[in-house]
């Protein structure tokens, strides 16, 4: 792995971090100050891990840099720091694109977006990357795989999914509130949900089955899982997620946007 420069070190700056150091030979990993007691919490864990004075230091240590603050952070983060064409820059902000970061930096490195989850901390989870790049196609595949896709139309699709990811965690809390509600202790009830969906998580994995296999395999005819699933999960609450996600393309979508 290259040396690797980590500007903004929330959530997923805090994954990578761990992600690089779930067995195996660690790259260096150079950390941008901002977010000070993250970075001297990671610093203090891991070997071969730098608190950087500043971030023009993280990218001039850095071989690829990866751009992980928040959108509305971009301008005050990258305020006069100068980025070589020689680096690799990744760019895992949602709302910016490319062109936006090339103009706000004035760099003719390589730029590639790159939507990785938190669970590349434990390698198990696939990176969307675009375009496709070498060196950093090798750095997510090594934390669980590089989706490379053809354009940034695609990248945005792939981007909208990730959206649905806190309405999984309110759906399994409003199961356990549910049970709770029944008369079970929250914390058997919280318990039993997260084993339940665990095993379900576990499952996926098998990719010789489609999901929609998957979920004919979980199911019996008039069984409760069917029961369930025509009686909630029915046309209408299908067409509300689909308008759902399309408004959220639409957005991601706009110049600007990206």
């Amino acid at each position: 792995m290259k040396r690797i420069g980590i500007v903004g070190v929330g959530e997923i700056g805090r994954a990578v971090v761990t992600g690089v150091h779930h067995g195996g030979a660690a790259p260096e990993v150079f950390l941008s100050p901002r977010s000070a007691r993250t970075a001297a919490e990671l610093a203090e864990r891991h070997e071969g891990v730098m608190v950087c004075g500043d971030n023009q230091e993280v990218v001039d240590r850095s071989e690829i840099v990866i751009l992980a603050m928040r959108r509305e952070q971009c301008g005050d983060a990258l305020a006069g720091v100068h980025v070589g064409d020689d680096k690799i820059l990744v760019n895992v902000m949602a709302g910016v694109s490319n062109d936006n970061l090339r103009e706000t930096l004035g760099t003719n490195a390589p730029l590639v977006r790159a939507i990785p989850l938190p669970t590349i901390r434990e390698r198990r989870s696939v990176t969307v990357v675009y375009p496709s790049h070498p060196e950093v196609d090798s750095f997510f595949e090594q934390l669980g795989g590089a989706l490379p896709v053809a354009d940034e139309a695609a990248f945005d699709v792939l981007s909208a999914l990730t959206g649905t990811l806190t309405t999984h965690y309110a759906y399994l809390a409003t199961l356990a509130s549910w049970a709770a509600g029944h008369g079970i202790a929250p914390d058997d009830a919280d318990r039993y949900v997260r084993g339940l969906f665990q095993g379900v998580g576990r499952s996926l994995g098998d990719e010789s089955r489609s999901l929609d296999r998957l979920a004919a395999d979980h199911e019996t005819p008039r069984g409760n899982n069917e029961r369930i699933r025509t009686t909630w999960f029915d046309p209408a609450n299908a067409a509300a997620l689909t308008k759902a996600l399309d408004g959220l393309l639409t957005d991601l979508a706009q110049p600007g946007r990206r």
